[in-house]
């Protein structure tokens, strides 16, 4: 297609996404850019629908990198009012909808935002007096008479590549969450380059975004498929059946999931029935991604397999190619290009090749910062006292092996230290994973008045293995009969589900809850 993006415009160092869109709107005017259950839009439309999201915002008086908040069900009109911000010279602010009514007004307040734009359902939770102050737009009925009348454009904008481009909220269970800024830079470098891979291979992209849109894990299926002239298709919420229907109509070729919905789509019993042939790409991201799970998707799924390992703040990005390397899978890959990792002691300095520590990372996918939180923003800094460089915390102890593959041992703050002793739940997790009939495992640590803390496991059983205190009293003997001494677990409780976040983190601050309401086991 004459005047089409390629490659080469997609791997330059900086571009604007809006210029990218005008143009694949311009080439390709009546293909489909998105959908979702209420129906489809075309290029020409979504360009022209941003374009009049765009100027009311601009005719509303918003600043340049004011945000723009957004709460609600992922819809095609929640993606517009996303895109339109960025259009507008603005900020994209997604909330997110799992938080308690105060963390949203919290988070609607830090992000600066004049307008909110709220789905009905939400708003009905909420309540009609909720973000008081703020110009309140009911995203599923108000938003058509809303913006600007057809054929309106929003003023010209040209990104710098500092201008902020998206706050995107963490999922902290207490207090306000942490908003993490993106630059316009960070953006482009991050999905122009994912983007110029797929023109390069001519992979028509046909992507399925089955995870909310306020998260960070989403824009791999959401940002880079649109800056290659694709399609998405957008799940409001998430359900096994319903995924692979669209999957098998749509032909989608490349999607984003977590492992909790690789582990559902394993679980439908309906998966073999499927065409997904068209296949080609599959993400993963967000939460730890056993290698058994990463083996089972290999066997039942067609086309490559891709483990991201990285945070919404940036910092190092790893990627394992899982199809490439079935002997690493209980890794999350090797530093990508342009990506750096290093291992630390708890003084901050440098160990020895395969030693376990504190994992620091810095690439060219960076977040700007923590917005008003600069005493946040710096504690999550690692600065190489030789050269002044910057990096983050990943949070995350992990060791690399001899071939370079990143092996994590479990989240620093998660360290269980029993006797004086450091305990990494992941080694007692794999442990119970060993036994039959244990489908998940987590391990957390209490308190103890003997040790100081002492770790106790939690295992969510499969239909054949029920069988209450008995089954697990058996399966905590064997494990504890394999594990050294100052690892015995003390305790082991069969839990119906593991309590998991709206895109699959497990919630260990629940087992915590969970276990302080049993007796102290040690």
């Amino acid at each position: 297609m004459e005047n089409a993006p390629d490659a080469a415009d997609l791997s330059q160092p900086f571009g604007s996404y809006h210029a990218i869109f005008a143009r694949w709107a311009e080439v390709q005017p009546e293909a489909v850019a998105l959908r979702d259950e209420s129906g489809a839009l075309s290029w020409s439309d979504m360009v022209d629908r941003i374009e009049r999201i765009a100027a009311r915002l601009a005719a509303d008086g918003l600043d340049r990198g004011q945000s723009v908040a957004i709460l609600g069900t992922s819809t095609i009109s929640y993606a517009l009012v996303f895109l339109a911000a960025m259009r507008a010279g603005g900020v994209a602010a997604p909330l997110t909808t799992s938080a308690s009514a105060d963390q949203l007004a919290g988070m609607a307040a830090d992000s600066g935002a004049r307008h909110i734009f709220i789905d009905r359902a939400k708003l009905g939770e909420m309540g009609e007096d909720s973000f008081p102050g703020m110009e309140r737009i009911v995203l599923d009925e108000e938003l058509s008479n809303w913006m600007a009348p057809a054929g309106a454009k929003a003023p010209d904008f040209a990104p710098d590549p500092d201008d902020p481009f998206n706050i995107i909220y963490s999922s902290g269970t207490t207090g306000t969450p942490k908003g993490i800024v993106h630059s316009h830079r960070m953006r482009w470098r991050q999905f122009g380059s994912t983007a110029a891979s797929y023109l390069a291979a001519g992979l028509p992209v046909r992507a399925l975004a089955s995870t909310p849109l306020y998260s960070n894990t989403t824009m791999v299926a959401f940002l880079a498929p649109l800056l290659a002239g694709g399609s998405v298709r957008i799940m409001g919420k998430f359900d096994a059946a319903k995924w692979l229907g669209f999957a098998e109509a749509d032909r989608t070729t490349t999607t984003m999931l977590v492992p909790v919905q690789y582990q559902r789509l394993m679980d439908e019993p309906r998966l073999d029935d499927f065409d997904l042939s068209s296949l080609a790409i599959k993400y993963c991201t967000s939460a730890p991604f056993p290698a058994e799970l990463k083996r089972e998707v290999l066997v039942r799924m067609p086309g490559a397999l891709i483990e991201i390992y990285s945070m919404t703040e940036g910092g190092v990005v790893c990627l394992l190619p899982a199809h490439e390397f079935p002997d690493k899978l209980h890794t999350v890959g090797r530093p990508a290009p342009g990506s750096e990792l290093k291992v630390l002691d708890d003084r901050d300095g440098e160990v020895a090749p395969g030693t376990p520590g504190n994992l620091v990372g810095r690439s060219g996918t960076m977040m700007a910062g923590y917005r008003n939180q600069p005493e946040k923003t710096r504690e999550g800094q690692w600065i190489d006292p030789d050269t002044g460089e910057v990096w983050q915390r990943m949070g995350d102890i992990g060791r690399i092996d001899a071939d370079g593959f990143v092996e994590l041992v479990g989240r620093a703050k998660d360290m269980i230290i029993s006797g004086g002793f450091n305990i990494y739940p992941v080694d007692l997790e794999n442990a119970l994973l060993e036994e039959d009939g244990v489908v998940e495992a987590a391990v957390i640590g209490v308190p103890s008045r003997r040790w100081g803390e002492t770790p106790v496991g939690f295992v969510r059983l499969a239909h054949h293995s029920k069988g209450g205190p008995d089954v697990a009293e058996a399966i905590l003997a064997a494990v504890n009969s394999r594990l050294g001494k100052t690892q015995r677990l003390a305790a082991l409780y069969p839990i119906n589900e593991m309590p998991r976040s709206h895109i699959g983190k497990l919630l260990k601050s629940e087992l915590r809850e969970m276990a302080a309401r049993h007796d102290d086991p040690a």
